[in-house]
């Protein structure tokens, strides 16, 4: 059959055989001596017509001729690199890549000039066509060597600061046993984590070298022009989303399905929302923006190429970033959670134009939307955790023993750590509760409270600042409750004399201060001052009454009913001594200024008494001299139990 069809094709050569064939025919006419003039007329213009065709003919050969000898010579230059196929082109220099470029456009040109030759599905033209085809394949094969060899080579890696996490200042991790608190370290330990990297400077940097875009270009022009820009594409997306995906091991970004999430400790997965808060900022702000412009310096002319190709590299990195937000989000509202699901927040919030800006053509909607709806979520989250962290207090577990001591309650000190923290979102969760419907759910939230904040504090900032109130309102009611676990009614009043005065401290020391206003810590200051003045009352109204004289009349008395009055001082005194010197009062000023109150009254009236009866009874009937009793006094509240009674006995 292809011996039938090349024998039956007709050809340059079989064209120029029948010319000569029919002209040698019309010769033999004319020489005929029966023609008549309109025959020879015809043969005439038979002729005319035969040497037009041989011209076409003979010009039709010579286009054909020159275009297999032009297909001859890209053609070698293409197959000189097969053969040196250890050799990359762009690394031979500009003249060779140059010259590699020029032998495709030939071979581009006489595939679009192909038309203009009489080419038949079977014939020699066909067979030129197809060969032309096939070296244009090998020629864009081997681009895509070159452009993958490009991408690798001149690859530039990020900064350091941009390559590891690093978590600086003592982590602060709270749980929901209200009993993690340590002290002061613990909010400046957060504000040292929360700040840590912020004052990084993000901006865009250059992937690959600037010296190799001008050659990734002429790649990329080369092989769309001759139609074999998906090739093209797929290659650069791949090389890159490995970049993209060896950056990310460095970073040290681990995939964690739902459930490993959603099951993992507290302490680790702290860790790992931190760290992801500081990946999602050098991600999107540095490495995807940078990688946005690489590809729109190399494919900006070839219209929405460019941002096809960074979705593509893009999407599945993002996917998994996004894929850990979704988990946090799905997660219970305990406590604890709260200032990471913040940060998580703030951290969207901060990105929301870079996403945007990023994903901002049609085809990276979706990218945008998960973003959003994921911001979303952890708003709602953090905003209903706390909403409800006073409900959390309310709840917490009372023991049925007494705090020991009457000193500052563990709860106390996380309640007040843990919304001093809260501060510094101050702006973000009053964006949050905003909406937020001012509902006083907290009978303890008392009526001067939320007047002294109305009146000292921007309105802008009330919803916050209301619900912050509301959480010291609902500790305030717990610690009433946990008071009277005390038999003592003077330990009573110096256990809220101690957590009240705790919570002025911080409230004063922070910006808490402009939230709950100074009417508010005034009111606490009184608070303080009176349940001083009761434990005062509680302690030594009974025990000084053993000196005073009820009815004025002190010569009446014995000299034994005096030296029962010293002794039965001396016992009730060294009963508190035991008994209060165990008590803590931690704070140094507020310990000492007790103190002070207390010796000036029980002094005056024992130096008042021992002055009375210093005529009726000897030195040694009293136990104790002023000077004793003074120094004693301040032994109180120091949290360690002592004991008066071997100092008497070595005295007697």
């Amino acid at each position: 059959m292809g011996d039938y069809k090349s024998s039956s094709t007709p050809t340059h050569e079989g064209e120029q055989h029948l010319i000569a064939a029919a002209r040698h025919i019309m010769q033999a006419l004319r020489s005929s001596s029966f023609l008549t003039d309109d025959l020879r007329k015809t043969l005439s213009d038979l002729e005319s017509h035969l040497s037009a065709i041989a011209a076409i003919t003979e010009s039709k050969t010579e286009e054909f001729s020159e275009f297999e000898k032009r297909l001859k010579s890209a053609e070698e230059k293409v197959f000189s690199w097969e053969s040196n196929d250890q050799i990359m082109i762009w690394d031979s220099g500009p003249v060779e890549a140059s010259n590699y470029l020029k032998s495709i456009d030939e071979i581009q040109t006489l595939i679009q000039n192909f038309t203009s030759l009489s080419v038949d599905e079977y014939g020699k033209h066909k067979e030129l066509f197809y060969r032309a085809d096939s070296v244009l394949q090998l020629a864009m094969s081997r681009l895509e060597e070159e452009l993958i060899h490009i991408l690798v080579r001149y690859e530039q890696y990020l900064e350091p600061e941009y390559m590891s996490f690093r978590l600086s200042g003592a982590d602060i991790v709270y749980d929901e046993s209200f009993d993690s608190v340590e002290e002061e370290s613990i909010e400046e330990a957060t504000q040292r984590n929360r700040y840590s990297n912020e004052s990084d400077d993000y901006y865009v940097v250059d992937l690959v070298q600037p010296l190799a875009i001008p050659h990734l270009k002429s790649i990329a022009k080369a092989m769309f022009a001759s139609n074999y820009g998906y090739e093209f594409c797929h290659s650069f997306i791949n090389t890159r989303k490995y970049a993209l995906d060896e950056y990310l091991v460095v970073l040290g970004v681990q995939i964690f399905s739902i459930e490993d999430v959603l099951k993992m400790e507290w302490t680790s997965l702290n860790l790992e929302i931190k760290k992801w808060s500081w990946i999602m900022k050098i991600i999107i702000r540095v490495y995807l923006a940078s990688e946005k412009w690489l590809c729109e310096q190399i494919l900006a002319e070839f219209g929405s190429v460019s941002s096809f190709c960074f979705l593509d590299i893009s999407k599945a990195t993002m996917a998994c970033l996004l894929n850990f937000g979704e988990a946090i989000a799905m997660g219970s509202r305990r406590p604890e959670k709260l200032f990471s699901l913040l940060d998580m927040y703030e951290v969207l919030a901060d990105l929301l134009l870079d996403i945007d800006a990023l994903f901002m053509e049609e085809t990276g909607s979706f990218v945008r939307i998960e973003f959003h709806e994921l911001m979303k979520s952890l708003g709602n989250l953090a905003k209903t955790t706390f909403l409800e962290f006073g409900n959390a207090i309310a709840t917490s577990n009372t023991s049925s023993n007494p705090f020991s001591g009457g000193g500052i309650h563990p709860l106390t000190r996380y309640v007040m750590n843990y919304i001093k923290t809260l501060t510094e979102y101050g702006r973000t969760l009053n964006f949050l509760t905003n909406d937020q419907c001012i509902e006083d759910s907290n009978q303890a939230l008392e009526l001067e409270d939320r007047q002294g904040i109305e009146d000292s504090f921007s309105s802008a900032f009330y919803p916050t600042a209301h619900h912050l109130l509301s959480i010291t309102s609902t500790l305030k009611s717990s610690l009433d409750s946990r008071s009277k676990l005390y038999k003592n009614a003077a330990l009573q009043h110096v256990f809220l004399m101690n957590n009240i005065h705790y919570m002025v401290q911080k409230v004063k020391s922070s910006k808490l201060m402009f939230f709950f206003g100074d009417e508010w810590i005034r009111e606490h200051i009184a608070k303080v001052q009176q349940h001083a003045t009761s434990y005062e009352r509680a302690t030594w109204s009974s025990v000084l009454s053993l000196l005073r004289d009820d009815n004025q009349r002190s010569h009446s008395f014995s000299k034994a009913s005096f030296r029962e009055r010293c002794r039965a001082f001396s016992i009730a005194f060294e009963e508190v001594y035991k008994s209060q010197t165990g008590w803590s009062i931690p704070d140094l000023e507020l310990r000492e200024g007790l103190q002070i109150s207390t010796a000036q009254n029980v002094i005056q009236a024992y130096r008042t008494f021992v002055g009375r009866i210093s005529g009726n009874i000897s030195d040694k009937d009293v136990k104790y001299t002023v000077d004793d009793l003074e120094k004693y006094l301040f032994h109180l509240f120091e949290g360690s139990p002592r004991s008066l009674h071997h100092a008497f006995i070595r005295r007697r």
